[in-house]
């Protein structure tokens, strides 16, 4: 069983000894459209290939964390839907909400990824070993960052910055084999 999906070799050294990401949440996780219901309670829409993506992770030792500028109830069902036991939402310190993460994990920034859109990612992107954004993202983040995924926000960006560190790691093509065996 041959796998689909190649990575450039760089980009797989880069990400070979990550052992957190970290994942924005508008503009990555979600499309970036604000969406407010009727009684002005914030609505959310998420992707069910970015949501495996982020519980294939966990299942090879890699662990998600969320940073995001905003705090909303529907963001924190999905994270707990998920079983993300990391994230530090409503806050524009993100490479401090970051640090405080690995702190917590034992880890460094080498051992670091992200995912981010805007210039509040900027700060936590630089430091990270490997830097995604999605297509959409600022310019200014799109020429800081290692790797631009094909897939767009909300719809497999984060899925596809997860399959990066999973095939980096040695996971995928297992991961992958129980999928078929099933």
């Amino acid at each position: 069983m041959t796998p689909v999906l190649r990575f450039a070799p760089e980009l797989l050294l880069r990400a070979q000894d990550v052992r957190v990401a970290f994942f924005d949440v508008d503009g990555v996780l979600t499309d970036g459209g604000l969406y407010y219901g009727p009684q002005g309670e914030e609505l959310k829409r998420f992707h069910t290939l970015d949501g495996h993506g982020l519980k294939l992770l966990q299942r090879a030792g890699i662990e998600p964390a969320v940073i995001s500028g905003r705090d909303a109830t529907a963001l924190r069902l999905r994270l707990q839907a998920l079983g993300v036991r990391h994230a530090r939402l409503g806050t524009e310190a993100k490479r401090a909400a970051a640090q405080e993460v690995l702190e917590v994990l034992g880890l460094d920034w080498s051992q670091a990824a992200a995912i981010g859109d805007d210039w509040p990612d900027l700060a936590l992107l630089q430091r990270c070993a490997l830097a995604v954004a999605p297509p959409t993202a600022h310019a200014e983040v799109r020429a800081r960052v290692h790797h631009v995924t094909q897939a767009l926000p909300g719809s497999g960006a984060a899925r596809e910055f997860c399959d990066l560190l999973l095939a980096a790691s040695g996971h995928y093509r297992a991961l992958l084999q129980e999928a078929l065996d099933a």
